[in-house]
């Protein structure tokens, strides 16, 4: 069958499937196959967009090599982070219309659930219940040319010309902001910013640590600088980094390869005369969390964990460190609530507030996807934008 509608028109293509080209992981770990995909018409509270393009994150990695578990389903298409134009929409979508530029994001935002009206989480009722599937009831609204269902990926799917997306899931955003920058603000870059701002709540002058120096962990760094932070402290094991971080904010660096005879939690408190006021694990590794606790500040260090720990190991700490007014917290997506806060975030960007150069080092069309992987297996990418045309 031809890939005759990725180019029709909104007139053409509404209210029917689409034909087009998808890059389909059928292995874990195995390269994705650019073939052809049906995608359906979207239900109620759904939206179909066509990608404008999209980047790998490094949970798109995590998730593509899993062999078992509840999080590993194939065949699947992966991506999250994307920036696409609403081509139609299901029954009861009233707050996007076709031709609208909008911004998939992974986490839900309904608006309406106890959760979504709280100003104490950003999380959703009504979003992340289906792992593979469609949010509201599971299902999938991907085909291939042997009419066998393709698993979804995080409620958005981008690696594919179109995807469809419930409401919830969506954030309509300013159209004159580039859209590569605009693709950014799906995931990474906004949970390292987020856990700044939303959850640390970081004030001028104090003294930060982040472990981890990743496309989250430099997103941390850029945002404490921008809040005003005095020391701002990069640990990581690859001393390639240390160049890079500087243009980050970060002010010193930290290779716990060249304290081997020391505690890094040690090498920090020398650093900041007892302790980092805050500290963030960007990672994902127990003993790291354990390093970034010890290295906090007796009295008012805390600790925010955004790395995710895949193998659900637990994280013992000190509780005479927790007694003396330490503390440690998560963070999921920065603290951010999607609809009300990327926008916000979009406009500093306008506004030359929060700088986004930097975050993309690579780009590759749609043909050459598997190309993104390797750079980030390699780890010679932060973000590689994936363009769809």
């Amino acid at each position: 069958m031809e890939n005759n509608d990725a180019n029709k028109n909104v007139s053409e293509t509404a209210g029917k499937p689409i034909i087009c080209k998808g890059a389909v992981c059928r292995k874990a770990g195995e390269a994705l196959v650019i073939e052809e995909v049906e995608v359906a018409t979207p239900k109620a509270w759904e939206v179909r967009l066509k990608i404008i393009c999209t980047s790998l994150c490094h949970s798109d990695l995590t998730c593509w090599k899993l062999t078992h578990g509840p999080a590993s389903a194939f065949p699947r298409i992966f991506g999250h982070e994307a920036v696409g134009e609403v081509e139609s929409v299901g029954e009861y979508v009233d707050e996007v219309k076709e031709g609208d530029i909008v911004l998939p994001v992974f986490l839900g935002d309904c608006g309406e659930c106890n959760d979504c009206k709280s100003s104490k989480t950003n999380f959703c009722d009504k979003s992340m219940k289906h792992f593979f599937g469609m949010p509201r009831d599971g299902t999938t609204r991907f085909k291939d040319m042997n009419d066998k269902e393709i698993h979804h990926f995080s409620s958005v799917s981008s690696f594919i010309e179109y995807t469809v997306v419930d409401i919830i899931n969506l954030v309509k955003i300013n159209p004159q902001m580039p859209v590569d920058k605009a693709c950014l603000l799906s995931c990474g870059i906004t949970t390292g910013v987020g856990a700044v701002w939303k959850v640390a709540q970081v004030e001028e002058g104090s003294t930060v640590a982040v472990f981890g120096l990743g496309a989250v962990g430099l997103a941390v760094a850029r945002a404490a600088k921008l809040h005003g932070a005095s020391k701002i402290i990069g640990v990581d094991l690859n001393p390639k980094k240390e160049e890079l971080a500087k243009k980050f904010g970060v002010t010193d660096f930290v290779n716990p390869k060249d304290y081997e005879e020391k505690k890094i939690s040690d090498v920090i408190k020398e650093l900041t005369d007892g302790g980092a006021d805050y500290t963030f694990e960007c990672i994902g590794l127990v003993s790291v969390m354990q390093d970034a606790f010890d290295s906090a500040r007796e009295g008012w260090g805390k600790t925010i964990i955004l790395g995710l720990e895949s193998r659900g190991l637990p994280l013992s700490l000190n509780t005479w460190g927790i007694m003396k007014g330490k503390s440690v917290t998560g963070s999921f997506f920065g603290g951010i609530k999607p609809k009300s806060d990327i926008p916000v975030l979009a406009q500093r960007y306008m506004n030359k507030e929060l700088c986004l150069d930097g975050f993309i080092t690579h780009e590759v069309s749609f043909p050459e996807i598997n190309k993104a992987f390797e750079y980030l297996i390699q780890g010679e990418s932060l973000r590689c934008i994936i363009w769809m045309a």
